[in-house]
């Protein structure tokens, strides 16, 4: 049987709060990464739903879950504002289009650096969980399954969930289920589709 969308929202607390989740357990050494697939055209039921229900509920568990939200888009512009580019970038994407844009800041961009700067901003050995929201609104700034990588070594036991606008099917990403698959193996799917 095949769950909807609802019902596989619904079943994101009572596995994210689990302690198997939580200890990453039962992954045969694998790490904690985890993805949440959904159909790109319900961003905004995911947005909310994570927003209002999930993080609040986050909130008020006992003992408490540590957790930090980190919106892509919003980890790009602060990056841009911090080297004073912003202003510049859109400036020269107006300019000089998208494709020169994006190669002026291919360097700027790495995900090595964008996760270092997660790394900078969060304490994640004091997380209990990681939550990464915005990937499709970052694209084609940010290559997510490139980004998992450069998390890797940052990550240690603390699991990461990424909310991702496509289809995981276990190997490979494919944003907006239309682009050209990354693939990807090192993570697994939050909630499958099946029952």
């Amino acid at each position: 049987m095949t769950l909807s969308l609802e019902e596989r929202l619904n079943q994101i607390l009572p596995r994210i709060t689990s302690r198997d989740f939580l200890d990453s357990k039962g992954l045969g050494n694998e790490i904690g990464f985890w993805v949440f697939d959904y159909p790109a055209e319900r961003e905004l039921d995911v947005r909310h739903f994570v927003a209002g229900t999930v993080l609040p509920a986050l909130a008020k568990q006992s003992p408490p879950i540590h957790v930090a939200t980190v919106n892509l888009l919003q980890l790009v512009t602060d990056l841009l504002e911090e080297r004073k580019l912003l202003d510049k970038t859109l400036e020269m994407q107006k300019t000089k289009g998208d494709d020169s844009t994006l190669a002026a800041l291919r360097s700027v961009l790495k995900e090595d650096k964008l996760a270092q700067k997660i790394a900078k901003e969060h304490d994640i050995g004091q997380l209990d969980v990681l939550i990464l929201t915005g990937v499709g609104a970052v694209y084609p700034m940010l290559r997510t399954h490139t980004l998992l990588s450069a998390l890797h070594p940052i990550m240690g036991t603390t699991p990461l969930l990424m909310f991702f606008p496509g289809r995981y099917d276990g190997h490979s990403l494919r944003l907006f289920n239309t682009l050209a698959e990354d693939h990807y193996y090192r993570a697994f799917r939050l909630v499958p589709e099946a029952a």
